[in-house]
């Protein structure tokens, strides 16, 4: 059988669920609009030193500014304590976060309800993908279909998957290939990352489509100081080999940051014994992947700079697919290839003295994909390319007044067997940020999108926030819209072969939602803790529907706007800082995600997740970690798909992590995965790896993390 008529056979299963049960269309679930820098400045500028020999790289405070003379927009002043001499503390700090607003801003002061990971994050919990990274954020539920490589969904406060922006340096990376414009998250590494911020809630006021559930916005490296060269070489369980190489720096007005991030693994068992038809054997995925990066800037007067990003990942996964009715596991091995490549270029002209920033953007994605199973006469391949053209400009009417406006053009494209289409958006937006003596922060946006398929549509935001003096308790608060275009395969890609039409009337799926939460230091900030409560009510979802055109087949389907759905929950915190050396954070979510119609659950959506992370630090070159993390019960579907209801046991596991830093230049590491060897399936019919033990050397030219 062809991959085309496989494809088309899904489509035909997932509808006809659909008509019987909404959750499961809204299980697996487009277009994005960035309004981020490419090159943003994430931390004060700060100058480095040309160690001699090299020694570690000393506190931002103790240095005094060496970087690029251009003029800035003053940044609010982060609600922090003064740091700790490095090696010494393992306490949090208020990192600055760009993505709830555009404009560099410290978290401590953001409005809204965003979770830092954060490069030293990464180092010290030794994440290898995304994913891996996002599995304790509150309020995400990620949902990994086999390990590294495999198809994986991130589920957003109860939303679809399709519902959350993703946003590298400011490049909008959804999918326009996938028939529901969701982005699989298995592919990305985080070998460049400098900074994820996941920020949660209706977001569309600034970002457009597909910030129903929120944003996840990453920030790879950006060069600063004397030449620094880095690499790592890890070897483990499951025919682990991974490798990263770095080298990253600046020099009078260039800055630079190069990389090259490999991940394999060549044996992973993924599929549950009990599905395979006697006598035939598992045989484990397996995945490489290849990730290469650069990130570029320069000043080239006082007037102007220009910056680029260019990423590009080559990966292929050798997985156990399905066939039959019902679906059992293949005996031979599907392939399924990704190629992808994301860039953006832009120019950044700054006036009178740096109030006014004006950012001219080009962004690019091309996603190439191949797919190829057992008996296949030739690979189904698909391309889903994105290009836009933005400006906004950014305006400092007073101190803590910022004014932000900007427009964009877009165009995406599908194209695969058999089949191209496109379709263009067009769009202006304006936000306002008030600072209000250091106590009250208040960010409104406004966004008009109009699309050439459906039409226009508005989406707002206001989000307020307060800080209350004596007790420094913060309260926030928010409300706004939000919306998500039909994907290009909805409105175009029929299959009648499988009595399958595709709907080209289908308007945007609409969302109105809010929060409401506080935090709350204690002791001087040695206890934090803090809960936030969300509500959604998404209507006009997109599902499966019976067709009712007298020119189609009879028992024919197609898509219509008639699902709704509502969430909400509560995701909570506890931060302890008790000592310099040792903290403990702990987070819970609570989340009730129902369709609207029946009040049933929806899949993939545990109503309960929470983590524990405990970092130590007994000596100023080791470090120790242990993390718990606890999701509950779930409702799912089968493996092929065609069984419903089906209850989902939750699952607790326990990762270790330890680093030792030999000196300056040399680190090993090591970690423990699954410490207990719990066997458990997320999604259904899929194995969760089990016990793995790592280890590696990290080396750098100076300043080893």
């Amino acid at each position: 059988m062809s991959s085309l008529p496989i494809a088309a056979k899904r489509h035909r299963i997932s509808l006809l669920a659909a008509t019987v049960f909404l959750p499961v269309a809204f299980a697996d679930i487009s277009p994005a609009r960035a309004q981020q820098s490419a090159s943003p400045d994430l931390l004060p500028p700060v100058t480095v030193t040309v160690p001699t020999p090299p020694k570690a790289v000393q506190p931002a405070e103790t240095k005094k500014p060496r970087r690029i003379a251009r003029a800035r927009v003053p940044k609010p002043k982060p609600a922090e304590a003064a740091a700790p001499a490095p090696g010494t503390s393992v306490g949090p700090t208020v990192p600055n976060v760009v993505s709830p607003t555009g404009i560099v801003t410290s978290s401590g002061q953001a409005p809204n309800s965003v979770t830092i990971i954060t490069a030293q994050d990464i180092a010290t919990q030794q994440y290898r993908t995304v994913p891996e990274a996002l599995a304790t954020v509150p309020g995400l539920n990620v949902v990994p279909v086999g390990g590294p490589g495999g198809q994986t969904s991130v589920f957003m406060r109860g939303t679809n998957s399709n519902h959350t922006k993703i946003l590298i340096d400011g490049i909008d990376i959804g999918d326009p290939s996938t028939p529901n414009a969701a982005y699989d998250y298995g592919h990305l590494l985080v070998g460049d990352i400098e900074q994820i911020e996941v920020l949660r809630g209706p977001q569309s006021g600034l970002y457009g489509s597909d910030a129903i559930g929120g944003v996840i916005s990453i920030i790879t490296k950006k060069g600063d100081g004397p030449p620094r060269a880095t690499a790592s070489i890890e070897t483990g369980a499951y025919g682990t080999f991974n490798q990263n190489l770095g080298l990253s720096g600046s020099q009078n007005n260039v800055n630079y940051a190069i990389g090259v991030d490999h991940l394999h693994i060549s044996d992973l068992p993924v599929t549950p014994l009990q599905l395979l038809p006697p006598g035939q054997h598992a045989i484990g995925n397996n995945y490489d992947n290849m990730t290469y990066s650069a990130k570029t800037g320069a000043d080239i007067n006082e007037f102007w700079s220009v910056n680029s990003v260019m990423r590009y990942t080559d990966a292929t996964l050798h997985f156990t697919g399905n066939s039959g009715f019902p679906g059992t596991p293949n005996a031979e091995q599907s392939t399924h290839e990704v190629k992808q490549f994301f860039t953006r270029e832009e120019a950044v002209l700054s006036l009178l003295d740096g109030r006014i920033k004006n950012y001219f953007g080009i962004n690019y994605a091309n996603e190439w994909s191949s797919d190829i199973g057992p008996g296949d006469p030739m690979a189904t391949v698909t391309t889903g390319t994105r290009l836009k053209y933005d400006w906004h400009a950014v305006t400092q009417l007073a101190a803590g007044q910022n004014l932000v406006v900007g427009a964009e053009q877009q165009t995406e494209t599908i194209d695969t067997t058999g089949f191209s289409a496109d379709n263009g958006n067009k769009a202006t937006f304006v936000e306002l940020q008030n600072q209000f003596a250091d106590r009250f922060f208040l960010v409104t946006n406004f966004r008009n999108d109009f699309n050439e398929q459906f039409g226009e549509h508005a989406t707002y935001r206001i989000a307020p926030s307060v800080i209350v003096p004596f007790t420094e308790t913060k309260l926030k608060a928010s409300y706004g819209t939000g919306f998500k275009a039909p994907s290009l395969s909805e409105l175009f890609q029929s299959f009648p072969d499988f009595a399958f039409f595709s709907n080209p009337n289908l308007q945007p799926e609409e969302s109105k939602g809010y929060d409401v939460g506080f935090e709350q230091p204690l002791f001087n900030d040695v206890i934090r803790f803090g809960s936030t409560y969300f509500h959604n009510d998404i209507t006009n979802l997109i599902v499966g529907v019976p067709d009712l055109d007298p020119a189609v087949p009879p028992f024919a389907f197609t898509y219509g706007n008639i699902g709704q759905a509502t969430t909400e929950g509560t995701e909570n915190f506890a931060l302890f800082n008790i000592t310099n050396r040792f903290n403990i954070r702990t987070d819970y979510t609570f989340t009730r995600a129902i369709d609207a119609g029946t009040g049933i659950q929806l899949l993939r959506r545990p109503k309960e997740k929470w983590s524990t992370t405990a970092t130590w630090k007994p000596i100023d070159q080791l470090t120790l970690s242990a993390t718990v993390l606890h999701v509950s019960s779930w409702l799912d579907v089968s493996r092929d798909g065609l069984e419903t209801n089906i209850y989902a046991p939750g699952y607790t596991i326990v990762n270790l992590r330890c680093d030792y830093a030999v000196n300056d230049q040399i680190k090993l590491f090591g970690r423990i995965d699954n410490l207990f060897d719990l066997h458990y399936q997320n999604p259904t019919g899929y194995l969760a790896p089990g016990l793995g033990v790592f280890g590696g050397v990290r080396f750098a030219s100076y300043d080893v993390k």
